[in-house]
């Protein structure tokens, strides 16, 4: 059984920093291409923002630009899990964090359960 499990959410003020931590299991972690989404408050599962993805050997790294320079994706084969560092924290960053991996070949991806990220004084 695959499972996603997100960590490292919280509330944070305006300027601060948090990282997140999706921890995979049951899926080969180096065959999927791995990315965080958002979900703000009122939005729709459908209109969940990608934020930042990067690909299985880590050659291609893609940022929304409204996060751009303030949030670094990475990840540890070894580990299976895939981080998001994010500095210079907005209240417009206010979200629920999504971890999703998306098979390389194929159209297979998994969901994680979500992590509540707060920026707000």
């Amino acid at each position: 059984q695959v499972q996603l499990v997100e960590s490292g959410g919280g509330l944070v003020q305006p300027g601060g920093s948090l990282k997140l931590s999706c921890a995979a299991s049951g899926l080969t972690f180096s065959s999927y291409r791995m990315s965080w989404y958002r979900q703000a408050p009122g939005k729709e599962r459908k209109e969940r923002e990608l934020v930042a993805r990067i690909t299985s050997t880590r050659v291609t790294i893609n940022y929304a630009d409204s996060v751009k320079g303030r949030f670094t994706i990475s990840r540890d084969n070894a580990m299976n899990t895939v981080y998001l560092q994010m500095n210079s924290l907005k209240p417009e960053d206010t979200a629920v964090y999504y971890c999703n991996a998306h098979s390389i070949v194929g159209t297979t991806e998994y969901w994680g359960q979500g992590t509540q990220v707060t920026v707000s004084s």
